[in-house]
């Protein structure tokens, strides 16, 4: 029994003297260095946590669009869509702007390229020439139609659809603009481009040459021309659109508002 309480009273013993002794270490540190070891440690330079999306990825958006707000990001993307579609709509909606514009110019149907062979095979490639021109020149009566179409869905734009759009492709915007609105122009423009085929002449003409190969061949020809005037329009406006976006984007120079510098400055360093 006296050995336990010799044994404990040792130990205590140099518990204690341990105490004292490190007690007597940060007491000459804290002299001689002004360091207080007691004090509890402070991290310099503590990192902010990475925001993260709902969906857990870490968002950069932040950084790519530097100092821009929603409302800025979503002003300059609107006015970008609003110039493209004016300026587009504008150029198409003239004689000859679809006409003589290689890159939305209407061809023949595809189903009906064999009367164009076979008319001008007898002499009346004039004619075929006639019907295509007479195509585009309904489509340049009609694409007037897309400028309200357009407004709506370019003013429904949200912030997100914006921000998005903004660090997308090339043509994000375009293919915004196109999932919006494809179907009302369909839905707006058949019956114009039917009304404006009767208003130049085209579906007479048509008539004519689709009766003529008929007769020639002994075939039975026939193609809906109000639909695929329609979607040919339609095409033709967003490549349009697609092109002055595409301008925006890459060419400093094309951006002649102050908002669109911006907006697409910041894009730039993307």
């Amino acid at each position: 029994m006296r050995k336990n309480i010799l044994l404990a009273a040792g130990l205590l013993f140099s518990v204690s003297t341990q105490a004292q002794l490190l007690d007597m270490i940060k007491s000459t540190v804290k002299d001689k260095t002004g360091v207080d070891l007691n004090a509890p440690v402070k991290t310099k330079g503590t990192a902010t946590p990475a925001t993260t999306s709902p969906s857990g990825n870490v968002n950069t958006s932040s950084a790519n669009l530097g100092n821009l707000t929603s409302s800025q990001i979503s002003s300059g993307l609107k006015e970008a869509l609003n110039i493209g579609v004016t300026d587009g709509v504008k150029k198409l909606a003239v004689t000859d702007g679809f006409f003589k514009n290689e890159a939305v110019k209407i061809l023949m149907p595809e189903k009906l390229r064999k009367i164009d062979a076979t008319l001008r095979s007898i002499g009346m490639g004039s004619l075929a020439d006639e019907g295509v021109k007479l195509l585009n020149r309904a489509a340049e009566d009609a694409v007037t139609e897309a400028a309200p179409i357009f407004t709506n869905a370019i003013t429904s734009m949200t912030i997100t659809d914006a921000k998005n759009i903004l660090l997308g492709s090339n043509n994000a915007a375009t293919h915004y603009l196109q999932s919006k609105t494809q179907s009302q122009l369909f839905t707006a423009f058949q019956p114009k481009v039917k009304a404006s085929l009767g208003k130049v002449g085209a579906d007479t003409l048509w008539k004519n040459l689709i009766s003529k190969y008929n007769t020639f061949t002994g075939q039975s020809v026939t193609t809906d021309l109000n639909e695929y005037v329609t979607t040919e329009t339609i095409n033709g406006v967003f490549k349009m659109v697609a092109d002055k976006e595409s301008g925006i984007r890459n060419t400093p120079a094309m951006r002649t508002t102050s908002i669109l510098q911006k907006v697409f400055g910041a894009q730039d360093s993307k």
